[in-house]
């Protein structure tokens, strides 16, 4: 993805042209990356399909093949799955690149109409929303620099056992069959176990059904899974009409009660997070209330995602409002104009 420059400001309207011709070619270019990633996932996910169909025979019928057919199978299987797995998941970097690219390109525009209506106010404005690009693309290196941590601990080193466990399968093969089977089991079981790892961190990335069922059974399940995942308490009340709403405002509710939760799990020290979401009939009203120890909202230290929700709210034409204290919990409310689709 082509990276933008940070135009002086003497000469805005043609650094603003030059941007915005550039993101739009790099919008273009992600959106021919995401038409063939798909493709090839469809691709990988039959093939898939048809490995694991064969491996289930493999496992009802094991006497009926030969060790190397057995290796064969297995080996097919894993490799299967791990093309899978990364073409899933820069399939959903591209996503989310071609959303960041979509937001960049609606503020140039934005900017550059108003080097037209308000010349003398372009230079002020110009700042502010360099800084949101800004604020925005800092909030997102920090996302991905946690999940890669998270992947390089997690499925990065799950695959290394894989190959480790599969060597000693192979050498147990010809001299102990029984055991040779143990150590297969072994390694079905941790690979599932890393397959659900994967899935998790690729519903943090981009979770399917926020296209597919909409933004309330998107925050339920993410609750459940995040109760799972770190143990704290999570509870979720809906209120209003439950309804689908354009997608970059249900982008937008879920991203901020992902930052929102992440942020109670990791600084706030709470063991209860109370979410209300109202679907009014004009408005999307969300407020997070944990019983954590606070903090003083003057100090800017781990609240770039708080800052980075506060601007997206105005933005959009929202409000936001931030309610907390040392030692006495913390509540974030914002509201978004929200109509049906």
């Amino acid at each position: 993805m082509a990276s933008l420059p940070n135009p002086p400001m003497e000469k805005p309207e043609r650094n603003l042209s030059a941007d915005l011709e550039e993101t739009i070619k790099a919008l273009k270019e992600v959106t021919l990356m995401i038409e063939q990633s798909q493709g090839e996932v469809n691709k990988l996910t039959q093939r898939n399909a048809a490995i694991t169909t064969h491996l289930q025979k493999v496992q009802s019928q094991p006497d009926s093949m030969t060790p190397d057919e057995i290796r064969m199978a297995y080996d097919s299987a894993l490799d299967a799955q791990q093309r899978l797995f990364v073409m899933r998941g820069q399939l959903e970097k591209l996503q989310n690149d071609k959303i960041y690219l979509e937001r960049i390109e609606s503020l140039l525009r934005f900017t550059q109409g108003m080097s037209v209506k308000a010349p003398s106010q372009l230079g002020q404005q110009a700042k502010t929303n360099l800084a949101s690009v800004e604020m925005l693309v800092n909030a997102q290196e920090a996302e991905r620099q946690r999940l890669s941590r998270q992947m390089h601990d997690g499925p990065a080193q799950a695959l290394s056992n894989f190959i480790l466990q599969t060597e000693i399968a192979m050498r147990l093969m010809d001299v102990d069959a029984g055991q040779a089977r143990d150590e297969l089991g072994n390694l079905k079981s941790s690979a599932m176990s890393t397959f659900q790892k994967v899935r998790n961190f690729i519903f943090e990335l981009r979770p399917m059904m926020l296209d597919d069922l909409g933004l309330v059974p998107t925050i339920k399940k993410y609750a459940e899974t995040f109760k799972e995942q770190t143990g704290l308490e999570v509870t979720i009340n809906i209120s209003g009409s439950e309804r689908r709403l354009e997608p970059y405002i249900e982008v937008m509710v879920f991203r901020a009660l992902q930052e929102l939760l992440g942020n109670a799990s990791r600084h706030s020290q709470a063991n209860l997070v109370k979410v209300h979401v109202d679907m009014g009939e004009a408005a999307v009203k969300v407020s997070v209330d944990d019983n954590g120890k606070g903090f003083d909202p003057d100090v800017t230290e781990n609240s770039l995602g708080i800052k980075l929700i506060r601007e997206r709210c105005e933005m959009l034409g929202g409000t936001f409002e931030l309610d907390t204290v040392v030692g006495k919990g913390t509540r974030i409310t914002f509201a978004l104009p929200a109509r049906a689709i």
